[in-house]
């Protein structure tokens, strides 16, 4: 039997957003009826086909870690940050207070993955200008959309001004329908391109390990 290799994406965002119901939509295709409150992180599981119909498909592991996000917990959560291949940012779209929050939880994981030092500054907020240059791809999920109002809809579907400094994809989901991730349907398809620029990271970094490495040995 072939192992499949590994990435590793992180989940974050405040507490009560809807990560882990995310979380578990995008790996299952079913909705959660009974989340519960994550204490560290819960690490769910999805096989990803990359590049599926080409001749590169490849199957993959794609290890979501919902990291929990609760403000008890920012001094200890830096010790999930090691090795990030791909981020996505959840946000409660009946709550603008989480959509800004996105900056600090994104400051806080890539202060960490660009050489921060053990811990992750939780109050130091996304700075384009300092990670200018950071190929992690990043993915904005706001949930809850079966709770915003038609106006209100239509307005978010204008791209937020976070994914835009990010060059990130981005979408809206109801995760108590599995139908906003069919197949085939736009945020499927996004979520698909998502996870192949994660892998392509992750190629990208072994390779680039993999030349310092016989660089020092010459």
């Amino acid at each position: 039997m072939t192992t499949l290799e590994k990435v590793r994406v992180v989940v974050v965002g405040d507490s009560g957003v809807g990560k882990s119901c995310a979380v578990h939509l995008i790996c299952h295709n079913q909705v959660c009826s009974n989340p519960s409150y994550t204490i560290g992180a819960a690490v769910d599981v999805k096989i990803h086909e990359y590049k599926e119909g080409t001749p590169r498909q490849k199957s993959y592991f794609i290890e979501l870690w919902d990291v929990g996000g609760s403000v008890n917990h920012a001094n200890s959560r830096h010790v999930f940050y090691n090795q990030v291949n791909g981020i996505i940012l959840v946000h409660d779209l009946t709550n603008r207070k989480s959509l800004l929050n996105l900056r600090k939880w994104l400051g806080e994981v890539l202060s960490r993955e660009n050489g921060g030092g053990g811990r992750s500054k939780s109050s130091s907020e996304y700075d384009p200008e300092q990670f200018v240059g950071c190929q992690v791809p990043i993915l904005v999920l706001g949930t809850k959309a079966d709770q915003v109002d038609s106006k209100r809809q239509a307005f978010l579907s204008n791209t937020s001004l976070i994914a835009e400094e990010c060059g990130a994809d981005e979408f809206n989901l109801d995760c108590l329908s599995a139908k906003h991730l069919a197949p085939g349907s736009t945020n499927s398809v996004k979520l698909t391109r998502f996870f192949d620029k994660v892998i392509e990271r992750r190629q990208v970094s072994r390779e680039s390990s993999q030349v310092g490495h016989n660089f020092k040995a010459w």
